[in-house]
């Protein structure tokens, strides 16, 4: 069985920009990373209203899945996806056909957002149509606190029981792929160090190259949507 790790790059070929990259949104506004913790979102007003003017004008609301969600979906399909663990907040599995038990978002998801006062789960394009008439930090309807998307910012805790879910997946798998991901951001990072502790098969997709890429068992630095369906199928057709 295949256990997965996706990060930005998977999105990429869908229009959403990854984050630290050549041309990721940290490289190019180091201030950007600097503004995505919860405590300047919580003490500035001015980082709510920019991080609400963002959400509106993001572009993974007009995204589609790319080549290698759908190879992601075949990898199911043909009974070998274990679970999908992704950090991306876009839901682009999900939209693919991935089914929403397989998928672990472990940091959240953009489609929603919640009061972090009374903890109030209101769909995003509820709150983006407030935004869009008008209100720059729409406090929440029932309690009139912060809201934020329903994501993790720096320094907010994940959740244990999703990190739980992600760590079993990483340490009851055959193959563990990281797709992807700079493998820099822990605990998902250490999801790989779980599948090889557990002794995991570890291949690493990625444009650029990572800190786990000398532990790895095969490394792929190509383009995800090409090398991505290759190796689908390839772990597909080892099992018939």
């Amino acid at each position: 069985m295949v256990s997965v790790l996706t990060g930005a790059g998977v999105s990429t070929d869908s229009g959403i920009p990854d984050f630290r990259g050549p041309q990721g949104v940290w490289t190019r506004n180091p201030q950007a990373e600097a503004d995505a913790t919860i405590d300047r979102y919580l003490a500035d007003p001015d980082v709510r209203r920019a991080s609400w003017r963002a959400r509106l004008d993001h572009a993974a609301w007009d995204a589609r899945p790319n080549a290698a969600h759908l190879a992601l979906v075949e990898l199911e399909r043909a009974g070998l996806l274990r679970a999908l663990v992704t950090q991306n907040i876009d839901e682009l599995h999900q939209r693919a056909g991935s089914s929403p038990e397989k998928v672990i978002e472990i940091h959240g998801t953009m489609r929603r957002a919640e009061c972090l006062s009374c903890e109030l789960i209101t769909p995003m394009e509820e709150v983006l149509a407030r935004v869009a008439a008008g209100e720059d930090d729409p406090p929440c309807p029932r309690c009139g606190g912060v809201q934020k998307a329903n994501t993790i910012s720096f320094g907010q805790s994940l959740k244990p029981e999703v990190i739980r879910a992600a760590q079993r997946a990483a340490r009851t798998c055959d193959v563990f792929l990281a797709v992807g991901t700079s493998l820099t951001v822990h605990p998902a990072a250490g999801l790989c160090g779980e599948a090889l502790d557990a002794g995991a098969t570890l291949v690493i997709v990625n444009a650029q190259p990572t800190p786990y890429d000398p532990f790895a068992d095969r490394v792929i630095n190509e383009p995800i949507g090409q090398a991505l369906p290759a190796l689908v199928k390839e772990l597909i057709d080892a099992a018939r």
